[in-house]
């Protein structure tokens, strides 16, 4: 091997080394922020489990979609509390800022908006099961 072949070796070798030690950089830095975001979202999570506008969102969904005649499914899907109704969907999702919700029709979000837990889980679910 001469003496250039042996320093190409070299310099890639380096290379190498140099983007592996930015990679795991980025891992690390991505992995601190998905902590830290989780960190924030942790009260708002629990608000929406285990909070009284919860539970009475779901008897209402119950009573609302038997007036309308519409079934409501309800589904946690890890911190996001989803309803669903025919072709429509209202996922609640805890943020570093609140709880959003987010209106979703035929697989695109359609709006999204800061949830007031103190107000009426009843306005909520007719204003998204509204008639058109």
């Amino acid at each position: 091997m001469s003496f250039l072949d042996n320093l190409e070796n070299n310099l890639k070798s380096l290379e190498s080394q140099e983007e592996g030690k930015e990679s795991a950089q980025r891992q690390h830095q991505e992995r601190e922020n998905q902590r830290a975001n989780a960190k924030a979202v942790a009260p708002f999570a629990e608000q929406l489990k285990d909070g009284p506008y919860t539970a009475e969102l779901l008897k209402q969904a119950a009573r609302v979609g038997h007036s309308l005649r519409v079934m409501v499914r309800a589904t946690w899907l890890g911190n996001t509390l989803r309803l669903e109704a025919r072709e429509r969907k209202l996922e609640l999702r805890p943020t570093p800022a609140g709880i959003a919700a987010v209106y979703v029709e035929n697989s695109g979000e359609t709006r999204t908006e800061p949830l007031d837990l103190s107000g009426s889980p009843e306005q909520l679910l007719r204003a998204w099961l509204e008639i058109r």
